[in-house]
């Protein structure tokens, strides 16, 4: 509970008055029977309308007390509970946006996008239903009760031999419903995550005519949602008719005796009526009693999920950088002996030993086969994950003493994964530096070799991009994000396979753009070509997590076997896809 007080404290207001206003309509409810009875008692028989009519004033003037409180009761709760969730989906938002790379792999996007989203709201609905019932469903339980045994003693103990049969009941009711709104929760992500996945991905669906595959994929998730949620809710449906069912017997008890202790002279009709009302009061206060700790229940489950998040330990902070006021200034990059896996108990390694140098100004290409480790060695520069042995230094220092905004502003990186997002080609290329001007913008792309297919859309540079680019091609897209990192004027460039969907003659001018437009900076540049690193100062050749072969393409032509069978390679297919 500490944990949610700083979003209480701002609105403190609100919770106490939301109650508090709820407290005028249990006094509305506990008096309106006793004046009725009155009336029947006392008026209606000595036909004394003066008295009818005084006390039928007294209880229009608490009707309208009553809704008044009613209203702010609303009010309050709403403004209490929205504003409650929303600072707490904020802070859930922006723990996530600290995750690191190895924090987001623990969760699936589908399930980080259920917990800000369906469990917020289900901490919302209930946080709102417990503020108006906080006091009005126990007040009226209490000055029901109070009013009833005031009114008849023996006829009241009826109520009391009902009571633990209820609570017995709703006692296991949320003992059984708290595991199966768990399991719904999950179920629920899992479907989130389909849902995503189709979407993102519905070109490739389409494009292999894999629709019936998807549409009976997301039938059995939808399907198994449905079973949990109706395995959960169920014990919601039962709770109503076991509190009806218990109010009906105890309804009829009570007239039942009551009427024989009106015919015996021990009671008047107008006071079994208002005693009726108060039985009512009782069990309506029970049933509101069970249904909010019903919804807690399935709150609880959801507040469990969002503070899996909130207690997340981040692993890669700069909170122990020693020089988080550095900023790269030359570009040098070195690796001293880097040793890495995803996982602390993994067996295999995906970096091994790896020691190079890239000194400011130069060109390092990289190369080697799927999965030998190429991505993750660039991802270890601007800190998207920590070395597990050994140290990656950028301008001689270790880059976990930086700090880590520090160190990514001085970091370009253009991820094989090629992202754009929804808003103009400009809003995105602004992602670089939200501050450089149109000229600015215009020589990035230029550099890029972009600015010629941004000037012919209709409206250039303000063309409104779909979500992630899907207007714009493969080839368009990554000349669009290399001009997005060329506007952070970065120190150290990294080039993640950026340039395999441009042709060929197009990837050479970008290279001659970077040889004269960032020639002060360092380049590292991944490629499945050797012709894209060809006139690197140094290429790496990367097999199994390890360096097998360093130092110029001639160079590596004569000391590299596995380079060589590379480069010859590609050259009988591009002579073969030359002769067709």
């Amino acid at each position: 509970m500490k944990r949610y007080m700083k979003y209480i404290k701002p609105y403190g207001a609100a919770f106490i008055l939301a109650p508090l206003c709820m407290l005028t309509e249990v006094f509305g409810e506990i008096m309106l029977p006793k004046l009725m009875s009155m009336i029947v008692n006392n008026g209606v028989p000595e036909r004394n309308v003066p008295y009818i009519a005084g006390i039928g004033a007294v209880m229009v003037m608490t009707a309208v007390f009553m809704a008044v409180g009613g209203i702010g009761g609303a009010y309050f709760s709403s403004k209490a509970s929205i504003c409650f969730t929303s600072d707490l989906r904020q802070d859930l938002f922006d723990k996530v946006q600290d995750f690191s790379f190895k924090n987001i792999d623990a969760y699936s996007t589908g399930s980080l996008v259920t917990r800000l989203t369906n469990d917020i709201q289900q901490v919302q609905q209930v946080t709102m239903m417990g503020l108006r019932m906080m006091f009005r469903a126990p007040g009226m339980l209490i000055g029901a009760l109070i009013m009833a045994f005031i009114m008849n003693g023996k006829l009241a103990l009826v109520i009391l031999a009902v009571i633990p049969f209820l609570t017995g009941a709703i006692v296991l009711i949320l003992k059984t419903a708290f595991p199966r709104f768990t399991v719904m929760q999950k179920k629920l992500d899992r479907l989130n995550s389909g849902i995503q996945e189709a979407l993102t991905n519905v070109r490739v669906i389409k494009s292999f005519v894999r629709e019936d595959f998807e549409e009976e994929k997301f039938q059995a998730m939808n399907l198994e949602l449905k079973d949990s949620g109706l395995k959960a809710l169920n014990i919601v449906i039962m709770t109503m008719p076991v509190m009806m069912l218990a109010m009906n017997i105890t309804t009829l008890a009570v007239v039942w005796y009551g009427g024989n202790i009106i015919i015996a002279g021990g009671m008047q009709v107008g006071d079994l009526t208002a005693f009726t009302t108060y039985i009512v009061q009782i069990l309506m206060s029970l049933m509101m009693l069970s249904m909010v700790f019903l919804q807690s229940s399935r709150a609880m489950a959801s507040v469990k999920r969002i503070n899996e998040v909130l207690d997340t330990r981040i692993d890669l902070t700069d909170e122990d950088a020693s020089e988080k006021s550095l900023k790269a200034s030359q570009g040098k990059v070195e690796f001293r002996d880097v040793s890495f896996c995803y996982h602390e108990d993994a067996d295999e390694r995906v970096l091994e030993h790896i020691s190079f140098t890239a000194l400011p100004g130069e060109t390092v290409g990289i190369i080697g086969a799927t999965g030998s480790g190429k991505t993750t060695l660039v991802q270890l520069i601007p800190r998207l994950y920590d070395v597990s042995e050994g140290s990656v230094l950028v301008d001689g220092v270790d880059v976990r003493e930086y700090s880590l905004k520090n160190l990514r502003d001085g970091v370009g990186m253009v991820l094989q994964k090629n992202v754009l997002f929804s808003g103009t080609i400009e809003e995105n290329l602004r992602w670089g530096s939200e501050d450089a001007s149109a000229e600015e913008i215009c020589r990035a792309a230029e550099s890029a070799q972009a600015h010629g297919f941004v000037t012919s859309f209709t409206d250039g540079y303000k063309m409104d991009l779909g979500q992630g680019g899907v207007n714009v091609s493969g080839g368009q897209k990554q000349r669009l994000c290399i001009a997005r990192a060329l506007l952070k004027k970065p120190k150290i460039l990294i080039l993640d396979d950026s340039t395999s969907a441009v042709d060929t003659a197009t990837e050479a001018r970008i290279r001659q753009c970077f040889a004269t437009d960032l020639k002060d900076t360092t380049k590292i540049i991944i490629a499945q070509r050797i012709g894209s690193v060809e006139e690197a100062d140094r290429i790496l050749v990367l097999d199994e997590g390890k360096i097998i072969g360093a130092g110029s393409h001639g160079e590596l032509m004569e000391s590299c076997q596995a380079y060589r069978e590379i480069y010859y390679s590609q050259r009988d297919r591009e002579r073969e896809e030359g002769a067709l």
